[in-house]
């Protein structure tokens, strides 16, 4: 089953009039994308990546993915954003947020070098102590400051612990092909190395090496996963309005365009939580700049009823929602019969919560549509590896077209280095001394 975009929850919200001028607009954000004659992009690999992905490189990550599960109690993913999100999100998707405690025999997997936190490092090396431990440095550059030092402090916990030539046996690096520092200290340190792509963004990295490595150590299907994605491509192939990824692009921007400036992504399953920061990233990275685009935020329901549901009811009419409606739970559990009846749930009692999930959701929709929230519904079959492939590679693509529909190069993230130069100014890196003088200035 493809990803579904239900609109009855739009109704009184988009009107036909503003889907039909629209169109154009998304027909030549779509061309772009497919097309490659858009801005960025030369960035466009993960377009045709579910169907020309490197077989060999494939084999070889699934092939080191099960050395890992055999010789390894816990496996570090050490790299930030793209670098980890799309991972850690697939691992909580399928198997669990709470993976690391009903693991059985799998390898428990912690994500590192995405914070600077002294506190973070230390409970994680606490985690590893007494345990065969294997680690995937993941970044493009090697550089960047978050996961260059923690590849520092794991490396040398490594080869403390096994010595230098068996700590090269448990180091795994994901970088650029070719170059880089990490490239180059790969290779002089024998390390066994995947590939990040030239052209594809860090964002859009999840069905690369950079997802796929760590996925597949948690005992994910893979091969299900690329073909769920490839799927996905092939039906959205063609320019059409029902096409769900024009529709949930154009849809969007249309509601941007009536004052809607923030889009909250909620999910009714915990385990979408970290799916939610993916998504985040996605949107927020390639859509942020030129000083507009929606702000993405996300709400876990029903948890976030009793915190931000009110504020979603009654507050700034400058929202909307996208929910993600899983169609099939993987388990079952009803509510028992309590003779006493104290919380007064009995009219409950044999009820699957599924079934209750599922008519909270509908309660929801219908009390926010009525306080002037619009809902975009996105249908999913279930929580599959089949599923999720289809799912990122349907934001993806959305996201893509959006963006041009936008006006902007969904590609590129200038505003992300004005943090890092700063920081480097301030921490006194070589060549930023006439830029520190400054900051310090300020902060006085």
């Amino acid at each position: 089953m493809s990803v579904k975009v239900n609109e009855k929850y739009l109704e009184g919200f988009v009107s036909q009039e503003e889907i039909k001028k629209i169109a154009p607009i998304a027909k030549e954000a779509f061309s772009l994308v497919k097309n490659h004659n858009g801005a960025g992009s030369s960035m466009l690999g993960w377009l045709t990546l579910p169907e020309d992905y490197n077989r060999d490189e494939f084999y070889r990550i699934k092939k080191a993915a099960e050395k890992i599960r055999k010789t390894c109690d816990v496996f570090l993913v050490i790299g930030i954003g793209g670098s980890y999100l799309g991972a850690r999100a697939a691992i909580e998707f399928l198997k669990s947020p709470i993976y690391n405690s009903i693991r059985g025999n799998d390898p428990e997997v912690y994500f590192v070098g995405n914070s600077i936190s002294p506190s973070s490092i230390s409970d994680i090396l606490k985690v590893c102590d007494g345990k065969d431990i294997c680690i995937n440095a993941i970044s493009k550059s090697g550089t960047t400051t978050e996961p260059a030092v923690a590849f520092r402090i794991f490396r040398e916990y490594l080869e403390k612990k096994y010595g230098e030539e068996k700590a090269r046996e448990r180091i795994y690096v994901t970088t650029d092909r070719a170059k880089g520092k990490l490239k180059e200290f790969s290779t002089k340190k024998g390390y066994e190395t995947f590939v990040v792509p030239d052209d594809i963004g860090g964002r859009y990295s999840v069905l690369s090496a950079v997802g796929l490595l760590p996925i597949a150590v948690a005992g994910c299907d893979i091969d299900e996963l690329l073909r769920g994605a490839l799927d996905a491509k092939n039906e959205y192939s063609d320019f059409s309005m029902d096409n769900a990824c024009v529709k949930y692009a154009a849809l969007r921007n249309i509601l941007y365009g009536s004052g809607k400036s923030i889009e909250i992504l909620a999910s009714y399953e915990p385990a979408l939580q970290m799916l939610s920061e993916w998504w985040k990233q996605l949107f927020g990275e390639s859509e942020g700049k030129d000083k507009k685009s929606l702000f993405p935020a996300s709400v876990m329901f029903s948890t976030d009823l009793h915190s931000l549901g009110q504020y979603i009811q009654d507050g700034t009419r400058n929202i909307f929602e996208t929910v993600i409606d899983i169609k099939k739970s993987k388990d079952n559990v009803t509510v028992p019969y309590d003779q006493f009846d104290v919380d007064g749930l009995n009219f409950l009692s044999g009820n699957d919560f599924n079934d209750i999930n599922h008519k909270a959701m509908l309660a929801t929709l219908i009390a926010h549509n009525d306080g002037g929230v619009p809902n975009i519904v996105l249908e999913l079959e279930d929580r599959s590896e089949y599923s999720l492939g289809y799912l990122f590679y349907f934001f993806e693509l959305s996201c893509a077209i959006s963006g041009y529909i936008l006006g902007v190069n969904p590609f590129n993230q200038p505003g992300v280095e004005a943090y890092k130069k700063n920081m480097f100014a301030l921490l006194g890196k070589p060549g930023y001394e006439e830029h520190k003088k400054e900051l310090e200035t300020r902060i006085k």
